[in-house]
């Protein structure tokens, strides 16, 4: 899990993001960022609509799946970053850990968020 420092607190704090943004579109999530300079370290958020999938057991199972892949990048991370991470596939749920890694990498370079 991705400690408090690197999470976004309170109700509007994504608004900046969704509006100034730029986004990577991949097969099962999209990634949209933003530098931050005012920030000494990157935050990310991961969400998944209702519409994505009706059990929040499930809804939570991918949020986790991929905030874990976010804390194993973190490293790589290469400057203050607000980064959203939006699921819009169910299909998620059963990908092997090793492909959503690979996705998720491969959508940061191409951001130009890790080296």
């Amino acid at each position: 899990m991705l400690s408090r420092t690197h999470r976004f607190h309170g109700l509007g704090s994504l608004r900046g993001v969704y509006r100034r943004g730029s986004t990577v579109r991949g097969p099962l999530f999209a990634v949209k960022y933003q530098p931050n300079q005012r920030r000494g370290t990157y935050r990310a958020a991961v969400v998944v609509s209702r519409k994505v999938h009706k059990s929040a057991v499930a809804r939570n199972r991918m949020r986790r799946r991929l905030y874990e892949l976010v804390r194993e990048l973190e490293d790589q991370i290469n400057g203050p970053y607000d980064i959203v991470i939006t699921v819009y596939q169910d299909s998620l749920l059963g990908e092997p850990a090793a492909r959503l890694r690979g996705q998720l990498k491969k959508q940061f370079k191409d951001a130009g968020i890790i080296r």
